[in-house]
């Protein structure tokens, strides 16, 4: 199979590694020429280029770049296809981009591999990045079989663990378990830095250790990706930021009230929860 990359990043790159590894044929493009020189000299792919026309004899191509540029960049790429090829997209929002692409092109299918590093750009990109890791596919009820299929077997080959559910369900979903969790840490991260006392937040700084490096991790990462979260999926994440308040509103009650037991029923049910996520 003929696969176009484009976007040769963390995840871009990530797959070529992969799916040229099985035989099929890579073809890549980045704006930045350095870029497509080494992943063809390190074997990510076939060829490069920073010309989408490049891509005109693909049977599947995917888009990696950041989530805004992603229907933009469908729509430069649509023109050089031919009628037969499927896109499909790596973007951790999906109703947007799917009803945008999906009316340029009908042969797009919906894609997030939950996968990755807080590392960027090509130098990222490692093999069997997603074994064992979900990827969600979000056709809709327009999106042909053949391109569902096509996509399917793809992420399949990567052993990754495939899953298939509408856009909007999706978006709920990722808002609980990982969109959420950004703007907590975040969150978390500058409310040790409003201390008055300087000196405080210097031995704050010196005491973290694995709880806080643990707790932090994510709200630590690429501001822009954080922008792109709530920018694009504001709903879902507003509908999650609310839930989080009201349990964190309960939980600052308990404690002024001295409710100890009320604290102790509160963490017996998330030891009893967390492991349903993980």
């Amino acid at each position: 199979m003929k696969i176009g990359v484009v976007g040769l990043g963390l995840i871009g790159g990530s797959l070529a590694i992969d799916l040229r590894q099985q035989g099929h044929t890579l073809v890549g493009v980045s704006r930045r020429e350095q870029t497509c020189q080494q992943a063809v000299e390190r074997g990510v792919v076939d060829a490069a280029s920073s010309e989408l026309k490049c891509l005109a004899e693909m049977d599947v191509v995917f888009l990696c770049p950041p989530i805004g540029a992603i229907a933009p960049l469908a729509e430069q790429l649509i023109p050089h296809l031919s009628q037969d090829t499927v896109l499909t997209d790596v973007g951790s929002v999906k109703q947007p981009i799917v009803a945008s692409v999906g009316s340029l092109w009908p042969n797009f299918v919906g894609g997030h591999p939950m996968a990755g590093t807080e590392a960027q750009g090509l130098d990222a990109a490692q093999p069997n990045l997603f074994v064992d890791r979900p990827y969600v596919l979000t056709p809709t009820e327009a999106t042909p079989e053949m391109a569902v299929e096509r996509v399917s077997a793809l992420v399949r080959s990567l052993r990754a663990q495939l899953h298939i559910c509408d856009p909007a369900d999706h978006d709920q979903a990722v808002a609980w378990i990982s969109h959420l969790p950004v703007m907590v840490s975040a969150s978390l991260i500058r409310s040790c830095t409003l201390s008055p006392q300087p000196d405080l937040t210097e031995l704050a700084q010196a005491f973290a250790s694995s709880g806080f490096r643990d707790t932090s991790r994510v709200g630590g990462g690429n501001p822009e990706l954080g922008v792109m979260m709530a920018r694009y999926n504001q709903k879902a994440l507003l509908t999650s930021l609310n839930a989080y308040r009201q349990a964190l509103d309960h939980c600052i009650q308990s404690i002024e009230q001295s409710d100890w037991d009320a604290i102790a029923s509160f963490l017996e049910a998330t030891q009893t929860d967390r492991p349903l996520f993980l």
